[in-house]
């Protein structure tokens, strides 16, 4: 390979030089999950569209074999192909020849590991979003460089190899695809059962899972059947490929991979068990077809919540738009976050745009066209700007003032839910608000958003704590899912503020949430009720657990006694899996270094159990010990001692485990000193990959620690939160 300074153009570019476009890919894979690596070559039909001798594509981590390959350049993952003669401009057939490793980060072509009967196995897996297929082939790893795909695999017999496409011969070649982008490309071999259905079209849809679970992917292969049926009537477009196979994955860093006609998996996605599968686990396995398959979920009213998270960061100085310039590779992995996802809208233009690439501004069109508004113009706002409008509202004279300004949470918060707006209400407006939601007057939806901006503006220290505890005072009636889990998030995040701003009033501040969330713990009980919503069964788990965790004693008495019960027989109906995290955060607070029993009781479930969904409740429960040395001990079980930040960063990073990371130990902290210490250890470790998620976690550390100092500069406070923990709702 040689070093060449004319090729320092393409360093630091976005995106790659438009000589050549990419038509076809047909490629050969040869795994070997024995060793972990593989060896490949790839065929790739070009049409030049420039006079040129070179050719520049992306590759990382590969080994490649061609005579006219002169650079890689490491850091931006570019390789440049240089020839004798200018290349004619048609198309052409470029050949690659590519050794890699699986490796264990999670991104490219990777190992996963599984057991079957006590043995350790690997599986060799693809995850190529946002622009990891470089990590498996050489390829312009491109959303808008479209292409079809074919794909061959030599594996071991006894191995099961899945791809997008049916299997064209017995030698493990698959048709080739329709047109699609890079990251779409999938590849999963090991060993697998499947269990399959047909959609009334005859579409064949299968779940793979390792060997011994297929029972658990029947409630996911129902969905996936009624789900094709739905949107082939809903887009007036028939599902475009013969197949859909949906695998569970033990190792995966997103929640699921839509991959087109195999789409990936965490397990706790796709696998469903009844006996110890939560609620909570089915109705995520389900979100985006529950309203139409599951009307009584309600999942409209549970969208605030879910739509709450991109807005709590749109409200931050370090927010960005859904529409991001991006400038390096590296910057598109932190852009894959709540505001991307969560802060956006869905349209089928499906029709008029299939197999080519597509402008925003064309969906919008699209809808204007159809709906007659200005749809464009409108939502040229929301996307190409970031952040959302605060509104101000007062009384006068028997009539509502409006003002609006920009929201910033380290300013002025809140929200009217369902346009999301921002509202800060006057004094005599806050009381009618009260009284209405005592009255029950007003919607699921909009008793969230009164809430959301009570406790928005107390955040940004516009408005008391005192007046946020009263008016969620005013919810102790409240039955509602969506809204009664906000109640149970902002309690969390008061308690822990008001622990740092006044430590000697946090045992009223306890008090004043069981007294608020005891009636609603007693009416839904430890037991499943004849005739109970599903929503009730996912409130019940809430409830009780929070009770637990703010210590009130009867139901930490009743959880460890269930628990008890559980540990010497697997199948009691006592601690049904939507109770069990609370039974389990009970055992934890019960444990010290003198006494570890419940603690090694946990650690025998969580090792004895193949259950995902099981593993994760308990993983989840172990921190909630108050014993420091036990939190060391479960730190150290967690994370090996080679688990440095260096090899987090090399393992995970980029993606989004490095940056939720960051932002969910950085953002809980809440006093500049500990800010300070963050950027010392930063200063010297920054990557473009993560910048924005450490800019948008210190700037929430600044936003607790102004919340701390407002409440302990409240001179109201003391005397109501101990009124409010005397009461008995």
């Amino acid at each position: 390979m040689m070093q060449n300074n004319k090729y320092e153009q393409f360093k630091g570019q976005p995106r790659l030089p438009k000589l050549a476009i990419p038509k076809r890919y047909d490629f050969l894979l040869k795994p070997d999950l024995i060793d972990c690596k593989f060896t490949g070559a790839v065929e790739i039909t070009v049409d030049i569209k420039s006079e040129t001798k070179i050719l520049v594509l992306n590759a990382a981590e590969l080994v490649l074999h061609h005579d006219s390959f002169v650079e890689l350049l490491e850091e931006d993952e570019v390789v440049v192909f240089e020839f004798d003669e200018t290349l004619p401009l048609n198309e052409g057939t470029l050949g690659i020849g590519f050794d890699g490793t699986l490796n264990d980060n999670m991104k490219g072509f990777y190992r996963s590991t599984y057991e079957i009967n006590g043995e350790k196995k690997n599986m060799a897996v693809t995850q190529f979003e946002p622009a990891n297929a470089r990590k498996c082939f050489p390829c312009w790893d491109d959303p808008a460089a479209k292409a079809t795909f074919k794909v061959s695999l030599i594996v071991p017999s006894g191995l099961v190899a899945i791809c997008q496409s049916l299997m064209k011969s017995r030698m493990l070649v698959f048709q080739e695809s329709p047109v699609m982008s890079t990251y779409l490309v999938a590849v999963v071999v090991g060993v697998f059962d499947y269990i399959e259905a047909h959609t009334t079209d005859g579409i064949k849809v299968r779940v793979y899972c390792q060997v011994g679970k297929r029972n658990q992917g029947n409630f996911a292969l129902d969905v996936a059947v009624k789900c094709l049926d739905l949107f082939r009537l809903y887009f007036k477009s028939p599902y475009a490929l013969p197949k859909l196979d949906m695998i569970s994955i033990p190792d995966f860093q997103a929640e699921a991979m839509e991959n087109y006609g195999l789409v990936a998996y965490r397990e706790t996605v796709l696998l469903y068990d009844d006996q110890h599968s939560s609620a909570a686990n089915k109705q995520q396995m389900s979100y985006w077809a529950a309203d139409c398959l599951f009307p009584e979920w309600n999942i409209w009213t549970q969208f605030a919540d879910h739509s709450n998270e991109g807005l709590r960061l749109d409200g931050l100085a370090a927010s960005h738009p859904i529409e991001v310039e991006i400038k390096h590779l590296s910057e598109t992995f932190e852009i894959f976050d709540a505001i991307s996802y969560k802060k956006r809208s869905l349209a089928s233009y499906i029709e008029e745009y299939a197999w080519s690439n597509t402008k925003t501004e064309d969906l919008w069109l699209s809808l204007e066209k159809g709906s007659g508004e200005p749809v464009n113009m409108l939502m040229k706002s929301w996307t190409n700007q970031m952040g959302y409008p605060v509104i101000f509202v007062q009384l006068k004279d028997h009539k509502l003032e409006f003002d609006q300004s920009q929201f910033y949470k380290a300013e002025l918060v809140g929200k009217v839910n369902g346009l999301f707006l921002s509202g800060e209400y006057d004094d005599k407006l806050q009381v009618r608000l009260r009284y209405a939601i005592e009255a029950s007057a007003l919607s699921a939806t909009d008793r969230f958003g009164i809430l959301d901006d009570f406790y928005a503006l107390s955040m940004a220290s516009k408005q008391s704590l005192s007046s946020l505890l009263s008016l969620m005072s005013a919810y102790r009636k409240e039955l509602d899912y969506t809204v009664f889990l906000h109640l149970i998030t902002i309690s969390y995040k008061v308690a822990r503020i008001t622990s740092d701003a006044t430590p000697e009033l946090s045992t009223y501040v306890k008090q004043f949430f069981i007294n608020l969330f005891h009636n609603t713990a007693e009416k839904l009980g430890w037991d499943q009720q004849q005739g109970e919503s599903h929503l009730d069964e996912m409130l019940r788990g809430e409830v009780l657990t929070a009770l637990v965790i703010f210590g009130h004693a009867p139901t930490r008495r009743e959880a460890l006694r269930r628990f008890h019960a559980y540990v010497d027989d697997r199948n009691t109906p006592l601690l049904s899996p939507n109770t069990r995290k609370a039974a389990y955060v009970a055992v934890m607070q019960t444990v010290t270094t003198s006494n570890r029993r419940g603690y090694d009781a946990l650690l025998n479930i969580y090792r004895e159990t193949d259950l995902s969904h099981e593993k994760t409740r308990i993983l989840g429960s172990l921190a909630s010990c108050p014993d420091p040395g036990i939190v060391l001990d479960v730190l150290n079980f967690m994370l090996s001692s080679e688990e440095n930040w260096d090899h987090i960063l090399q393992t995970y990073g980029p993606g989004f485990i490095l940056t939720r990371y960051i932002s969910c130990i950085v953002s809980q902290l809440s006093s500049p000193e500990k800010a300070a210490v963050v950027e010392e250890f930063f200063a010297t470790r920054t990557k473009p990959c993560f910048v924005r998620a450490l800019q948008q976690s210190l700037e929430w550390v600044d936003i607790n620690a102004n919340w701390v100092r407002s409440i302990g500069e409240e001179k109201s406070y003391e005397e109501a939160v101990k009124e409010m923990a005397r009461k008995s709702y």
